[in-house]
């Protein structure tokens, strides 16, 4: 029998209905609430047999065995709040939130509840990143000590300061609203969470564009363009820009391997660089999609030398959304609603990474001063790492 899905928020990730909705092959998409009526249109337009509505609790009272949280980042807490507490189990697109306390809040709702919680980050599901993730897992590069990630985001201008991804109040900045993929990747291979965060950043180039203009009522396919280049001669940003285009960040994690994340928002290209560095040799992604090189260094050698060893990225299962990875990305989350136990994807990476961004946020808009990332309560990261089930030792 399929799954009946709700979708809160059918903007720029509704696009996750095509995966969520197949009938008869085990989900279907029933119910959508979106507070605009262009949303909701366009909604009615893709899904004619769903019900569409304003009212969060019109949804969640409609009797769906989940939903999906595709809002803008500051009403994830809220949306998935509500919905955890009358027990429909949640996927929250990323980031799980924009402050650490409504990160926390939304994992200890999901273990007081006992209601399913599940986080969109998709990268956990790329071919690149699995394929790096493999040969550092099988030793190729011995014992990793170092990261660096580099993000050269070329749609930054069309993407991110053209509507609410530009204010503060909606997003804490950019290294949390884009940078929380990869600070969860930089995580997940260092095999360790943050300790430690150090960063600088600033508002470069689009905060001295003076042409603006209120867009509410458009969305991304509306003004997005290869042709709005130079990022100097970008046009009708958002009215309020208060978040950085560009920061670096410097992180301790807790076994000791040192990572670092640039983002850049006005690059002439638009692709993720992660070099790893382990005691036996090194591997750098060259390209972030199937066909791409993962190269590998594990002898001596003098200069700028040509590969050791050269790995293709695989083609995804199916070569739609985020190369592949939102197909695997929502059957993971079905199989979940289904069944339990444990996922690829984390919610207490999640919160992580939630952290990690917002701490470094606050020591770029300081004076750049190293800054402790807060820590999970134990007793929640032993709930959410035994499957969302309390372990044995709770018991005892």
């Amino acid at each position: 029998m399929d799954l009946n899905i709700g979708i809160v928020g059918f903007g720029a990730r509704s696009t996750l209905w095509k995966e969520a909705h197949r009938p008869g092959r085990g989900s279907r998409v029933v119910a959508v609430c979106d507070l605009a009526e262009r949303s909701r249109a366009d909604a009615r337009a893709v899904l004619p047999e769903a019900s569409v509505t304003d009212s969060l609790d019109e949804l969640l009272a409609s009797g769906i065995d989940a939903v999906m949280v595709l809002t803008p980042d500051h009403q994830h807490a809220p949306v998935a709040i509500a919905a955890l507490e009358a027990g429909v189990p949640v996927f929250c697109e990323k980031p799980l939130a924009v402050t650490v306390d409504d990160a926390d809040a939304i994992l200890e709702t999901a273990r007081r509840t006992g209601t399913r919680l599940y986080v969109g980050h998709n990268m956990r599901h790329m071919s690149v990143v699995l394929l790096m993730r493999r040969l550092i897992l099988e030793g190729r590069i011995g014992e990793v000590k170092a990261i660096w990630c580099r993000h050269f985001v070329g749609n930054g201008g069309d993407y991110y300061f053209k509507d609410w991804h530009a204010e503060r109040e909606k997003t804490t900045g950019l290294l949390l609203q884009k940078g929380a993929h990869d600070l969860d990747v930089i995580h997940w291979l260092a095999g360790a969470y943050t300790s430690e965060v150090q960063a600088m950043g600033s508002l470069s180039v689009y905060g001295d564009i003076g042409d603006r203009r209120d867009r509410s009522g458009e969305r991304m396919r509306d003004w997005f363009s290869l042709d709005n280049w130079p990022p100097a001669a970008q046009s009708g940003l958002n009215p309020v820009i208060d978040v950085e285009d560009i920061s670096m960040v410097n992180m301790r994690l807790g076994n000791g391997v040192l990572a670092s994340y640039q983002q850049c928002h006005f690059t002439p290209d638009y692709w993720r660089n992660y070099t790893v560095i382990g005691t036996e040799g090194r591997i750098e992604n060259f390209g972030d999609v199937s066909g791409s090189e993962v190269r590998l260094w594990n002898r001596r050698h003098q200069g700028a030398a040509p590969a050791d060893e050269t790995f293709i990225v695989p083609e995804a299962p199916e070569d739609v959304g985020h190369d592949g990875a939102d197909a695997l990305l929502v059957a993971e989350f079905l199989r979940f609603v289904r069944d339990g136990g444990t996922t690829e994807t984390s919610p207490v990476a999640a919160r992580e990474a939630v952290a990690v961004g917002v701490r470094a946020t606050e020591s770029l808009r300081g004076d750049g001063a190293t800054l402790a990332v807060p820590q999970l309560a134990p007793d929640l990261v032993d709930y959410f790492e035994a499957g969302q089930v309390e372990p044995a030792s709770a018991h005892r």
